[in-house]
């Protein structure tokens, strides 16, 4: 029974995600919020969602852009480079942003008649981005289901792994990885230093994935 909608992005966590309980969705919804790499990320959501005739939703959120601080917001040269554990990458946060579009998810699903709402956080997301830990997800959870009629919960079964393990389910599912978009400075090609890439980088080469990725370096 499809009584789900997804939140995609079209990296890899939320379109391994999607094609994992494609069964079970009947709606994706990608949020542009002016993110250096969004230009290049919701058009790979589109490809994947049209190959599995599911129904694909953009939303604008551009007062974020405007109003928020963030290192994802403010251009690529503003997007430190390194690995994810690093303290500077703390730049990347935009504040609340899961808390933000999981709220419009929930009142589009209610509208739409459907029980649960997908998000792809994972456990490499724990170090520097606060809504992506559990406690964040368990809180929204419960506030979503007190705020509905239909009791709209969250599904996130990918909190608590690593992005290798999710990689990893890619790979039985036969995903092409280079039909996903990781790269927070959002140029023509992944630019294979910030923490996204190199995390990418390290996920796919520990999950015995081939990294088809086009990178600049």
């Amino acid at each position: 029974m499809k009584d789900s909608l997804i939140v995609v992005s079209g990296g890899m966590d939320s379109i391994t995600l999607l094609y994992e309980y494609a069964d079970r969705i009947a709606l994706a919804v990608s949020f542009d919020y002016g993110a250096n790499h969004n230009h290049k990320e919701i058009p790979f959501a589109r490809i994947h969602c049209e190959r599995l005739k599911i129904k694909h939703i953009v939303i604008p959120l551009a007062f974020m852009k405007e109003y928020f601080r963030s290192s994802l917001l403010d251009g690529s040269d503003s997007v430190p480079e390194g690995h994810y554990a690093d303290e500077n990458m703390k730049s990347t946060v935009v504040p609340f942003r899961n808390g933000i579009m999981l709220s419009i998810a929930c009142g589009i699903a209610e509208s739409n008649g459907l029980k649960q709402v997908l998000i792809a956080n994972h456990g490499g997301d724990h170090a520097i981005y606060p809504d992506c830990r559990s406690e964040f997800i368990q809180a929204m959870d419960k506030a979503m289901r007190s705020g509905t009629y239909e009791n709209i919960g969250i599904f996130a079964p990918y909190t608590d792994i690593s992005k290798t393990e999710i990689a990893s389910r890619g790979k039985k599912l036969n995903l092409n990885y280079a039909e996903t978009w990781s790269c927070y400075k959002g140029g023509e090609k992944h630019c294979g230093k910030c923490g996204t890439c190199v995390e990418r980088k390290e996920a796919l080469r520990d999950a015995g994935i081939e990294d088809q990725t086009e990178y600049e370096d």
